[in-house]
């Protein structure tokens, strides 16, 4: 049986941005195993991802023949913005926490796009939302218990503001219907420009400088235009539930790598988290199935 134009988009959208989850979850690895000062390393994250961004731009356009904008009129600036105090904020947190409160506390962007889409959207969110957000709200507070009594409360708020910023990014590309494909690429320039002035005395010191370029260069410039194409095919919230990838993968590679065993009150809120986000995305694909399956129903007879 040949799926439906609407379920063949929506499986192109599940595809681009599964990808861009699962290349995220290497971002935090490859950041630990540069093993650099937190400015110096957000300084070459950015400028090299920026340097794609353009070099995408240019073959899209000029080798493609295919009009595309780096950041689309006011509305892509606005995301574009968001992605970059996010890239602020979630090196400030990979630096002053533990990689699993980093991730587990990322997870919560699907529900603050849930939030944010009913406010602005007028999306309103299904009961079984409701109910994920209220379940997912005592996961992250276990969490954030755990960073007050070790120390890591600052690291933790800053997490949890990537996450709104990450979903506000989201919300705007969906509400603007444009390609913001190339935006979280370009915008990478602001936090680069504003991380060389932050720079110490002897300049970028980063001890594997390579770890962090292929980072910039491949894994993130893969990771966000894929996520930032996903609001293209997929709801707000659908979107932000990718990021749970990087959630169940981040804290096993570099547990692998670093040995770096989250504490039990993290691993408690984060299973809460998976738990919560896993169930509410089987409700959500069982639902939509069921939708799918109504209009084959068979008609009444009137006659």
């Amino acid at each position: 049986m040949t799926p439906s134009p609407e379920a063949a988009r929506h499986r192109r959208g599940l595809a681009i941005t599964g990808l861009g989850g699962l290349a995220l979850s290497f971002d935090i690895p490859l950041i630990l195993s540069a093993d650099g000062e937190v400015w110096s390393i957000l300084a070459v994250r950015s400028l090299s991802t920026f340097a794609v961004a353009i070099a995408a731009w240019f073959f899209i356009n000029r080798v493609l023949g295919r009009r595309i904008a780096l950041i689309p009129g006011k509305a892509g600036l606005i995301a574009g913005l968001f992605y970059g105090i996010n890239s602020f904020t979630f090196l400030l947190a990979v630096f002053n926490t533990s990689t699993a409160n980093v991730v587990f506390i990322l997870a919560f962007t699907s529900m603050f796009a849930a939030m944010l889409s009913w406010i602005f959207l007028h999306e309103r969110p299904s009961n079984a939302t409701l109910l994920t957000m209220a379940i997912m709200l005592l996961g992250v507070g276990v969490i954030v218990q755990d960073g007050l009594e070790s120390g890591h409360l600052f690291g933790d708020a800053m997490a949890a503001c990537s996450a709104f910023l990450l979903a506000s990014a989201i919300t705007i590309s969906r509400a603007s219907g444009r390609d913001m494909a190339l935006v979280p690429l370009t915008t990478a320039i602001f936090p680069a420009l504003a991380a060389l002035t932050l720079l110490p005395p002897g300049g970028i010191a980063i001890a594997e400088p390579g770890f962090i370029l292929f980072n910039g260069l491949v894994m993130i410039p893969v990771a966000f235009f894929c996520l930032a194409t996903g609001p293209r095919y997929l709801s707000a919230p659908e979107v932000g539930m990718f990021y749970l990838l990087e959630t169940i993968l981040a804290p096993i590679w570099v547990w692998i790598v670093f040995s770096e065993m989250p504490t039990f009150q993290t691993l408690v809120g984060g299973a809460i988290l998976i738990v919560a986000l896993l169930g509410h995305s089987l409700w959500q694909m069982r639902s939509k199935a069921a939708k799918a399956e109504l209009p084959c129903a068979e008609l009444p007879f009137t006659g």
